[in-house]
């Protein structure tokens, strides 16, 4: 029987052996940026890798995600890897694509390259012969809360229940056999920053569906008969602005909306105006009382016009609950492969959002960030500028850390697994959270 060592260093050959692979798939998926729910392009690629690994894989799990599951010596636990197909919108990125404005402007395909480099690390090296516990590779849709309206329409016609793509594995089943999931994210490394961190914390968010109904009128001839939905939506997004005073630093407070419709034509009075926002906090009380405000707000402004206000809440994203056990075992590998001057250990929690936030309240997940891009996240000049740190290095680390997680009897992935106490059940989670 090999060592533990002997086993990681197999897996960091056979990644560094298909470096060019993992590369290519890497680039190929930021030249070619789908927007949560349509990343069928980018499945087809995470296929075409598993089908050259030889892995049997579900597809078509949540609309598009790909899950490819490899058997251990035994099955005493079960860890996933994760990465996430979607892009963001960029519409000026020299990548984005013409029709949805979609960029990879968040390193989500340095992601996805990162799970095949796992996948490169376990097929034909022997590796899970000598692991007593299975690995679940996961390529998930939709971790982007964007297109809210269409997500939702989505939801309406049945084909999706939950707009994010982790909450819809979950509402799916597809974690109900998982003991411990780990992923990364890429990052943007300035003058100072380490090139790899492993965990951190974060906001979780409420989404909103907000409809200013008002009555249309001639707005040149006779704006008296109509009732201005848009000057109501403005009054509601100028009361938010007010409120901003009344949400503690410590809470995190994060409300941003954007205005998806304004009106039907600029000499008709607007009756139809449409609003998506999140309404972002540190914990959940803190997200209930801001949505409480912001919702008091949006009624105001359209009492004082006269017109109708229809919000919809949609479930967003759980904060994050970091596990330090998870952490300690990547971080060990993080200074193995980058160097101990180059890692650092849990960042400061930040006020973005994830659906790992979701799946580390139900089990124990390990979040870490590489820093191989360069320009500014969600912008048009974002770009991969490290591919050893946003590809290699993070492949190589996710699979150092499933081997220690499952290596001799799975003891510690047994042990994380018996000190992790639930936020919540899945049943708890899909009735109080997501409202199933």
């Amino acid at each position: 029987m090999s060592s533990v060592q002997e086993l990681k260093k197999k897996a960091c050959e056979a990644i560094d052996k298909n470096r060019d692979k993992i590369i290519e798939i890497g680039d190929s998926i930021f030249a070619e940026p789908e927007l949560g729910y349509k990343e069928f392009k980018t499945a087809e690629k995470v296929k075409k890798a598993f089908n050259e690994m030889g892995f049997k894989y579900q597809d078509g799990v949540a609309v598009t995600g790909v899950i490819a599951p490899l058997k251990g010596k035994q099955s005493l636990a079960k860890v996933s890897v994760m990465g996430e197909l979607d892009a963001v919108v960029a519409p000026e990125h020299r990548c984005a694509d013409p029709l949805t404005g979609g960029a990879h402007s968040c390193g989500h395909n340095a992601m996805i390259a990162s799970l095949v480099g796992v996948g490169y690390a376990l097929a034909g090296t022997g590796i899970m012969e000598e692991l007593d516990g299975d690995i679940s590779l996961m390529a998930v849709p939709a971790e982007e809360y964007v297109e809210i309206e269409y997500r939702n329409q989505l939801k309406e016609e049945g084909k999706i229940s939950l707009l994010g793509g982790k909450q819809e594995f979950v509402k799916l089943g597809v974690m109900d056999d998982i003991d411990i999931m780990i992923m990364q994210h890429t990052g943007v490394r300035n003058e100072g920053d380490p090139k790899a961190v492993v965990g951190g914390g974060g906001n979780g968010f409420t989404g909103k569906l907000i409809n200013y109904i008002g009555k249309a009128a001639h707005s040149g001839g006779a704006p008296h008969l109509g009732v201005n939905a848009l000057n109501a939506a403005t009054l509601g997004l100028q009361a938010i602005a007010m409120q901003r005073e009344t949400f503690k630093d410590a809470d995190k407070i994060r409300v941003h909306p954007i205005i998806t419709k304004g009106g039907d034509l600029v000499n008709v009075i607007p009756e139809d105006v449409r609003i998506e926002t999140y309404v972002r906090g540190a914990n959940l009380e803190a997200i209930q009382d801001a949505c409480m405000k912001v919702d008091r707000a949006l009624k105001a402004g359209a009492d004082a016009i006269g017109a109708e206000v229809v919000i919809k809440d949609l479930p967003g994203y759980l904060p994050p609950v970091p596990n330090h056990e998870l952490m300690d075992i990547a971080f060990e590998n993080m200074k193995e492969v980058v160097g101990e001057e180059y890692s650092q250990y849990e960042r400061p929690a930040g006020t973005g959002s994830t659906d790992q936030g979701d799946i580390s309240q139900l089990m124990p997940s390990l979040h870490s960030y590489f820093n191989g891009a360069k320009g500014v996240g969600h912008s048009k000049n974002y770009e991969i500028d490290d591919k050893e740190v946003a590809y290699i290095a993070p492949a190589k680390i996710l699979a150092m850390t499933a081997i220690d997680l499952l290596y001799n009897n799975a003891e510690k992935a047994l042990e994380i697994k018996k000190n992790f106490k639930p936020s919540l059940t899945k049943e708890e989670y899909l009735k109080d959270w997501c409202k199933l």
